[in-house]
């Protein structure tokens, strides 16, 4: 069996000063901007997805565009209207229809749905390496979070509990 990985995207902060705007057309407000940096030094390096799925809000796809520079030049992207609010549930959905060949996909989205998601496929163990981030991560997806989990099974063969933990990064430093 193939391990493959899902690298779960938050977007940045969202910039909540124009309330004329729908929820769906709200941009990145300037502490975002600057979060899209370290989220893409972040990424840079790391094993780069085959695909990626985001959210057609503005926020996801500015953020998307934000991290883009550690994305290799060829990778598909796919922006869906279903995935700006979509539930946890209807996420695991998305990523089961995924054909066995996409190794790693990039899924930019919004929470509770991506917290849920998360904290669902990882379940009670989080994998051996990574129990702290596991309890980040319960406790807490801010905007701008980046949670990398891999699971050795079929992409329609996900369900809670099946993946390792193996990142959790946070633009802000966790309080202590």
């Amino acid at each position: 069996m193939t391990v493959h990985r899902i690298v779960i995207v938050r977007h940045a902060k969202s910039d909540w000063s124009d309330w004329s705007l729908t929820d769906h057309d709200r941009p990145l407000a300037p502490r975002g901007i600057k979060a899209l940096g370290r989220m893409r030094d972040h990424l840079d390096g790391g094993t780069p997805p085959d695909l990626v799925l985001c959210s057609s809000a503005r926020r996801t796809r500015d953020t998307l565009e934000g991290i883009r520079g550690a994305l290799p030049d060829d990778v598909e992207i796919h922006v869906e209207d279903d995935l700006y609010d979509a539930s946890a549930a209807s996420l695991v959905d998305r990523l089961r229809r995924i054909d066995d060949t996409t190794k790693s996909v990039m899924l930019v989205g919004h929470n509770p749905s991506l917290h849920d998601l998360a904290v669902e496929l990882v379940g009670d163990q989080g994998g051996p390496r990574n129990e702290a981030n596991r309890e980040r991560l319960v406790t807490k997806f801010p905007t701008g979070a980046i949670a990398t989990v891999s699971f050795d099974a079929a992409w329609a063969g996900i369900d809670a509990g099946c993946a390792d933990l193996d990142d959790f990064f946070t633009p802000r430093r966790p309080r202590t």
